[in-house]
């Protein structure tokens, strides 16, 4: 709620005009009274109304509809006897920043059928008062009517405003770290390969400088090469216009294998892979992170890599004959498998590594990544 006093939110000033007019308007209306019991009886009702409504404003709980029933009565009160029905207007702004619906629609529509009646048995009481105010009587049920709905739509336009701001923040937020995140995978994925062959290379160059100086002389231009292939992929991992292509991936792991002094085996073919250009290098990443695992921790000596497709699914298979590795290893491995879970997952693939006579780690991704899919996990991030 509001502060008590203010009626306009926008026109403070009009609230406190506002306030002297309905405080001091209805005085006239009470002292038309000859008794002096009627116009104690009139001047308490209305230090009782304004004492409710500021009950109101201040409680926060059920209560505050037990004030605003109090101020209905009251409202009926001083229309049948007094023939002010001006202070229905006090009360209907206040329900039109009621926040709960049902409350709201409850209040609402009790004001309205008590103002109404109460009006109409004022015209019984003193139809001559009643038809000599009948213009203001008039514009006060449709200010009853209507206020109280434009205050709510206005409170609620303000509160799902506020929300989308607030959710836009958020958003804001989750595409920021969501592109930090898929910045360290790409890192990983990219620099990690290059390095990685950088190394083994610069070890097979320094075992050949004395036994073969010109095959060490291949290595170090193969070395320097792959070098500017790192730098390259990193320009364009910066400026996101990367897209690994599965064929390629297929080369350059070889050129680890052949590097890590490996034997490579490919079975299927690589030029039947028909996916659309996000599971195709999804794919590729993940097949080059498992090669990386292959030639840092497996200690192999063969490496087998299958590919297949079909109408529903796309299966990578890559086995080596090492040490092996566990489940708890696994999930220990790090950034690697992590990113590969993670990327995966966006696109409803997952992988599974089993472990006998070396490691095997299989990739499952579905064909058709549908608009739905996609919606569906960028809502998860």
């Amino acid at each position: 709620m509001r502060k008590w006093h203010s009626i306009i939110p926008n026109s403070p000033m009009l609230s406190v005009y506002l306030w002297i007019i309905f405080c001091f308007l209805p005085f006239f209306f009470i002292f038309r009274k000859s008794s002096y019991i009627e116009i104690s009886i009139g001047i308490t009702f209305l230090m009782l109304y304004f004492i409710f409504y500021r009950f109101a404003m201040n409680s926060k709980s059920g209560l505050v509809y037990m004030w605003i029933s109090f101020e209905m009565v009251i409202n009926i009160i001083m229309t049948i006897l007094y023939g002010y029905v001006y202070l229905s207007i006090f009360t209907a702004f206040f329900i039109g920043n009621i926040r709960r619906p049902v409350g709201f629609y409850i209040m609402y529509g009790l004001h309205i059928g008590f103002t109404v009646i109460s009006t109409g048995a004022g015209f019984f009481v003193e139809l001559n008062l009643f038809l000599s105010q009948l213009p203001f009587v008039v514009l006060t049920i449709l200010a009853v009517v209507l206020l109280p709905l434009t205050l709510y739509s206005k409170n609620k336009r303000e509160n799902l405003e506020g929300q989308l701001e607030t959710a836009n923040e958020r958003i804001a937020e989750l595409i920021v770290f969501e592109e930090r995140q898929r910045i360290a995978r790409d890192l990983h994925d990219t620099l990690g390969q290059k390095l990685s062959m950088i190394g083994l290379k610069s070890d097979l160059a320094s075992r050949l400088i004395e036994r073969d100086p010109q095959q060490a002389l291949i290595e170090i231009k193969d070395i320097r090469q792959t070098a500017s292939i790192a730098l390259k992929e990193v320009r364009e991992l910066v400026s996101d216009m990367r897209t690994a292509k599965f064929e390629d991936e297929i080369m350059r792991i070889s050129q680890i294998l052949k590097a890590a002094e490996m034997e490579f085996v490919f079975e299927g073919d690589k030029n039947a892979l028909q996916v659309p250009p996000l599971v195709e290098n999804v794919l590729s990443m993940c097949l080059k992170e498992a090669v990386n695992n292959v030639v840092k921790h497996s200690g192999a000596t063969k490496c087998e890599i299958a590919f297949h497709q079909n109408f529903k699914e796309v299966y990578l298979v890559v086995r080596d004959n090492g040490q092996g590795i566990t489940k708890k290893q696994a999930w220990r491995t790090g950034n690697g498998l992590k990113g590969m879970r993670e990327r995966l997952e966006f696109i409803n693939g997952s992988f599974k590594i089993e472990s006998v006579e070396g490691t095997t780690l299989t990739v499952t991704i579905p064909v058709a990544i549908t608009h739905q899919n996609v919606k569906d996990n960028l809502k998860n991030i």
